[in-house]
């Protein structure tokens, strides 16, 4: 009788195991760390898969990926093909979402999408940004009417790469993308800290990204509660990674290093004003 209870128990659990939620997120088929991106063996990666992994150990899901060309992503959402689509917003693609009801997660991290440029043309004003460079598929949120006005000529490059380069040429004034993302590029993947720097004075577009869906707003319910249950932990991913550094202060887009250094030297200004008063 005892084997025949061991072997009952294993059924048990394989049957529990093999019928546990399963949902495929789309995510998008490219280079944007430190948020995401695709190893050399097509496995999604960075803050965004530690932290749907982190979701689905806590709560009882299986939860694959299944990357996919940007412009593929939200029909392949619409298709079925798969359950949700990250990252995604309800200001995005408006047009093309309409008359479909997807429900969204609240917010998973803060960007700001605006333009980068060489130091010493930091500050300068946005009649003096002639050629802006851009990655193919990109928005230029804030520039569309001196675009349309032809005082701004677009320069599309395939990649954030393509586009760095581009602007390091000088054969654009500025590189107008996720300044997280390409800050990181140029510290950590370029090694050219500080070449482009983000200019808070050009036009710029604050958004979060949230977690989508069509079929399946209970687990957009339970996700949300895993981003107030787990905050800290979010919030130790979010450190580790980097993804929202500096994204409320003057510092954005600067090297740790430079911020560092300047927080230092604002201390110490702010003992002497204390001392001298």
């Amino acid at each position: 009788m005892k084997p025949i209870r061991v072997c009952s128990l294993f059924a048990v659990l394989f049957c529990t195991a093999t019928h546990a939620e399963s949902y495929v997120i789309g995510v998008e088929d490219m280079a944007f760390a430190p948020h995401y991106s695709i190893d050399s063996q097509g496995q999604y990666q960075g803050f965004a898969r530690e932290l749907f992994d982190l979701f689905a150990l806590r709560s009882g899901v299986q939860l694959s990926y299944k990357p996919l060309p940007v412009k593929r992503l939200l029909s392949a959402l619409v298709q079925g093909e798969v359950d949700f689509k990250y990252p995604d917003s309800s200001s995005w693609a408006q047009a093309q979402k309409t008359g479909k009801d997807l429900h969204y997660s609240q917010a998973v991290v803060g960007y700001v999408d605006g333009v980068l440029v060489a130091p010493k043309r930091q500050g300068q004003p946005v009649e003096q940004l002639k050629r802006l460079g851009m990655v193919k598929g990109w928005t230029p949120w804030g520039y569309q009417t001196r675009i349309d006005a032809e005082q701004i000529q677009l320069t599309y490059s395939e990649d954030l790469r393509k586009m760095i380069h581009q602007v390091l040429k000088k054969d654009a004034d500025g590189a107008y993308f996720n300044v997280v993302v390409a800050t990181h590029y140029l510290d950590n993947i370029r090694a050219r800290p500080g070449a482009l720097v983000f200019d808070p004075t050009l036009p710029n577009t604050r958004g979060s990204f949230h977690l989508s869906t069509l079929k399946h707003p209970q687990l957009i319910q339970r996700f949300d509660r895993f981003l107030i249950e787990q905050q800290a932990e979010v919030a130790a991913l979010k450190e580790r990674y980097r993804v929202e550094a500096n994204l409320d202060s003057e510092f954005i887009g600067m090297e740790q290093w430079k911020v560092d250094f300047l927080k230092r030297q604002k201390a110490k200004a702010e003992g002497a004003d204390g001392l001298s008063e």
